[in-house]
């Protein structure tokens, strides 16, 4: 029998399994072709007795189908539900409510059409702090001086309207046309980008074309805004849990308004203005049109081009959806108590594709608290690139809030328009994409993405004390249990697609942020697709931490007082996680951190053989501070931590403890946190009964391993931000006695 054949009947006992069952086994499958054709399929034949007696509940296999696959872990079909990516349960639907603002009627089927965009929902202009001050408002007044000097008050859209109804022809009309209405900006816009862009880097033809063709329906599209919005649109401010809901073609009109740079009082780039709180959104007020020293910049630009002439040609007939949600302290996950197994999350850890690639999956945004980051500044990193090749994504920025460390947003529904290349400095527009993915039952793409924002470091001291890990855990765990069912114990479909979130110019260091959020899926019940951007070394780090946490059974909660405890110690930046929890999990005790010099043996005693590790080394002080002494202090600024968001974690551990303080429980590790190893049973001693086989030795290679994604948060991308159930031993013995047959050593 051959070992594809193997693998297909793995994977039809594993759909069996899953859907059948109650007791978690994790299996780490090493090279099948080495054992015993009779013994494997004996074994297969004593799992299925388990299945049938609804003793198993999942089954989740580490496996290496071929040697040139980048990916590891399980395939991406376990992080759907289903085969299909579009076959996992769709999100909530859209129903206009209190706190959901449709600016579209939806028809009373909740059906769209396929071929029109819906209709404009009609309400009445709302000019107040609770909503967007749209241009097109009879309060929005703008000083004009007259031939005799004085100042009057003028209606600001007929100004607007005056201007864009005129003939564009060139980069210096587009500058006078936006000037023409933001007179204060005279002497500061320069436009020096945007005449570089048509004039010197863009083809004659091309600029041509632009100005001919492209421009003149920009404009068009973007004096139908009082036709196109009729409703206000409310601000998504902090601690509140609202959504807006937006017709693609309502979005492509309040962008174009951002591109002339229409919106009220989003401008002033001063503390005290009235929206300080929230990112920028007119093109040109973080200076998007100035730049001339970056191709990625102009690059960004021609993203932006090609956006506005896919719309303006065709008009998309979607709706997308955006939701904050922000939950309060008391609601929040007690991490040390957590008995959630890790070894029951279903991972996919790849080296080769990226988040936007993962279809059917949530896609992480590595968001800036201002969302959008420095997308209409120098910025070039994920969440940038994400929203120049997404540009529905940047209306979000018109009405979101900074986030708190308690919010996510989730955008649901925004289209893929371009193909892109390099990272950086080295981001390139590589055309246009069309995007297949389906639409739901609401009209909307079945693409989402979820913002969340990692806190800056300037030390490895601040990123591993206790509040900036529960800060992390709380902040991952708020967007991954987005539309969940908090009543279920069953897995959420569908999975997270992440990577290495916060890292980069953010000062996150990989192991740990890793471990962060397969902690935050592991509570959330979502299964976890991570993508190390072409780094093998960290992709095979993350899948042999995993199979030894699962190995080991070590729950949500255990992991979490494990890496606290680490954080105790006085220099963990001479020192590696990954080792220490070797350590302390195949131990059972705490241990003190290994010395950073200390190089993993490549073959170990333990039923395990794992990549020698070595430490990635973080930012210093130093450097970081030699990045970001240009920029923002507000950018880089650490949250407040919130002490209320930690009550929980603080009063679990006391409760856990009761005579101990919160502070001496976190020097020491409790022993009966991990219980000690056992003598290891037999699998086939106890199969022999079933059976009648006999006890083999097996022996094997460990496979499952991907790749890292130096997601490099650009500096100049954050300058814009001036702005649980507990495992029965009966669970226990089956898991230990299954993955035993699997281990290195004799049973």
């Amino acid at each position: 029998m051959s070992y594809l054949t193997i693998h297909i009947f793995i994977v039809q006992f594993i759909q069996t399994a899953v859907d059948s069952t109650q007791v978690y086994i994790n299996i780490t499958l090493l090279t099948p072709l080495s054992v015993n054709l009779m013994r494997f399929n004996t074994l297969l034949t004593y799992m299925k007795s388990l299945s049938r007696r609804k003793q198993v509940c999942a089954f989740t296999m580490s496996s290496e189908m071929d040697g040139g696959d980048s990916w590891r872990g399980v395939p991406l079909s376990e992080m759907y539900g289903s085969q299909s990516p579009w076959g996992s349960p769709e999100f909530s639907l859209v129903s206009p409510s209190f706190n959901h603002a449709v600016l579209y009627h939806v028809p009373s089927d909740g059906c769209l059409a396929d071929d029109k965009p819906p209709k404009p929902q009609i309400g009445h202009d709302k000019w107040d702090s609770e909503h967007v001050r749209m241009p097109c408002s009879s309060h929005s007044l703008y000083p004009v001086e007259d031939s005799n000097g004085e100042s009057h008050l003028k209606k600001r859209w007929e100004m607007i309207e005056s201007a864009l109804s005129k003939p564009i022809r060139n980069s210096h009309d587009l500058a006078n046309t936006i000037l023409s209405y933001n007179t204060k900006f005279r002497n500061t816009w320069k436009f020096r980008g945007l005449h570089k862009l048509f004039n010197e880097y863009l083809e004659e033809e091309e600029s041509q074309y632009f100005f001919d063709v492209t421009l003149p329906e920009i404009a068009k599209l973007a004096l139908a805004l009082p036709k196109l919005i009729q409703s206000p649109i409310p601000l998504l401010k902090k601690h509140t849990n609202r959504s807006i809901s937006l017709s693609q073609q309502q979005i492509s009109c309040l962008l174009a308004n951002a591109f002339f740079c229409t919106f009220p009082r989003r401008n002033s780039t001063k503390p005290t203005s009235e929206y300080n709180s929230y990112p920028f959104f007119n093109f040109n007020t973080y200076r998007f049109y100035e730049a001339t020293d970056s191709d990625s910049n102009l690059e960004k630009l021609k993203c932006i081009c090609h956006y506005f002439r896919r719309v303006v040609t065709k008009v998309p007939g979607g709706v997308v959806s955006f939701t904050r949600r922000s939950v309060p302290g008391r609601a929040l996950p007690a991490w040390p108590r957590s008995q959630r197994p890790l070894g029951c999350l279903p991972l996919h850890v790849d080296a080769s594709r990226t988040i936007e690639d993962a279809d059917g999956l949530i896609q992480v945004d590595f968001a800036n608290k201002y969302l959008g980051g420095g997308v209409l500044g120098h910025g070039c990193v994920q969440e940038e690139i994400r929203f120049v090749i997404c540009p529905e994504l940047m209306v979000s920025m018109l009405f979101t809030e900074v986030l708190s460390p308690n919010e996510a947003l989730m955008i649901i529904g925004a289209e893929r328009y371009s193909k892109y290349s390099g990272y950086g400095q080295s981001f390139r527009w590589a055309g246009p994409h069309c995007d297949g993915s389906p639409r739901d039952s609401s009209g909307r793409r079945r693409r989402a993405l979820l913002a969340i924002d990692a806190l800056p470091y300037s030390s490895l001291s601040r990123e591993f004390s206790r509040d900036a890990i529960t800060r992390e855990l709380n902040k991952a765990w708020v967007g991954f249990s987005f539309d969940t069912d908090p009543q279920s114990e069953r897995a959420q479909y569908p999975g997270v697609a992440t990577g290495n979130w916060g890292c980069g110019a953010f000062g996150g260091t990989t192991q740990l942020k890793s471990l962060l959020q397969l902690m935050a899926c592991a509570q959330a019940r979502r299964p976890m697709a991570y993508f190390t951007f072409g780094d093998t070394k960290l992709r095979d780090e993350i899948v042999d931490m995993y199979n030894l946490l699962a190995r080991h059974n070590v729950t949500v909660g255990q992991l979490y007082k494990y890496i606290v405890k680490f954080s105790q110690e006085k220099d963990v930046s001479q020192s590696q996680l990954n080792l220490y929890l070797e350590q302390v999990v195949k131990s059972g005790t705490s241990a003190s951190p290994p010395p950073a010099n200390r190089s993993a043996p490549s073959k170990r005693s333990d039923d395990v053989m794992e990549t020698s590790i070595t430490e990635t080394v973080p930012a210093t002080t130093t450097d970081l501070e030699s990045q970001l002494e240009n920029h923002s202090p507000d950018l880089f600024t650490e949250d407040d931590i919130d002490q209320s968001l930690l009550e929980v974690t603080i009063e679990s551990e006391k409760k856990e403890n009761p005579h101990t303080n919160t502070s001496t429980n976190n020097q020491s590790t409790d022993k009966n946190e991990v219980s000690t190893p056992q003598k290891r049973m037999s699998l086939f001693d106890t199969m022999q009964a079933i059976e009648g086989d006999q006890n083999p030795t097996a022996s094997n290679t460990l496979l499952g391993n991907q790749r890292r994604n130096s997601l490099l948060n650009d500096t100049d991308a954050s300058m814009d931000e001036d702005k649980s159930d507990p495992a029965t031993e009966l669970k226990k013995k089956i898991t230990k006695k299954i993955t035993d047959y699997f281990s290195k050593k004799s049973i």
